[in-house]
């Protein structure tokens, strides 16, 4: 791996664009990992970003430190514990594009039932509950581990419920920095935490921390309901992305 031209013209994006979803524009995230597959592999650009990760979920808790929803943490935790083990243990007998291509439909079909079913204000208002918390946050571990993928089943179980931006962006950084220390000793196991990766990570470090900063400032400035339907067409979008990702290799 070279810190060349090349280098920065692929992995600043990809890392602005994980900020930008780490700060609360979540989806944006998921572009990251392809864009850097450009000029990696995709377990390397994995191993790369995980550290990234580490410290982006370092500026966004630290940010939303007092705005989160203990009750939904409680009902997705422990699922999600049992989908990261799941997700881990079935690595290498699951297909990553099957995972992302269900993902992607249910995505899809969720965001769009939202959007066009009348406006997101006048959708029923959901309350966290143990039953589908923890089914949820089983989908969220599993896919994170498979398929990179947490994002999606996490805001399906938890944008119905209409919680203020800032609460909803601070229990997904909760979350989901649990979620990635977790993922830690997996990729120590897989011998990807190289010096190479390490410095890589380290180099982009800076970029990491402004992007992120970027996405908090720019969600505690957008209304309420201008906020959740711009995440619903990110949903949209993100989910058109894994069925085109799950459906690709089907004409390669």
């Amino acid at each position: 791996m070279n810190f060349d031209l090349t280098f920065f013209a692929v992995m600043v994006p990809a890392v602005i664009l994980m900020g930008l979803s780490k700060g609360g524009f979540s989806g944006l995230g998921l572009l990251s990992l392809p864009l850097m597959a450009l000029i990696v592999s995709p377990v390397q650009a994995a191993a790369i970003m995980l550290p990234i990760l580490i410290i982006q979920d370092v500026v966004t808790v630290w940010s939303y430190r007092h705005e989160f929803d203990r009750r939904n943490l409680a009902t997705l935790i422990p699922g999600m514990l049992l989908g990261v083990l799941a997700g881990y243990l079935l690595a290498a007998k699951v297909s990553d594009a099957v995972v992302g291509f269900a993902v992607g439909v249910i995505s899809i079909g969720f965001a769009l039932r939202r959007l066009l079913g009348g406006k997101a204000a006048k959708a029923p208002v959901t309350q966290a509950n143990y039953a589908a918390g923890s089914f949820w946050g089983v989908v969220c571990g599993f896919t994170s581990m498979i398929a990179h993928a947490g994002g999606p089943p996490f805001q399906i179980y938890v944008m119905p419920q209409r919680l203020p931006p800032a609460v909803f962006v601070g229990t997904g950084a909760l979350f989901f920095a649990l979620m990635n220390w977790i993922k830690v000793l997996p990729y120590f196991i897989l011998g990807q935490f190289s010096p190479q990766n390490l410095t890589a990570s380290a180099v982009l470090f800076p970029v990491a921390i402004l992007s992120t900063l970027a996405g908090v400032w720019l969600v505690r400035r957008v209304p309420a309901e201008r906020f959740y339907t711009l995440i619903y067409w990110l949903l949209v979008a993100v989910g058109l992305k894994l069925v085109y990702e799950g459906v690709r290799p089907l004409f390669g």
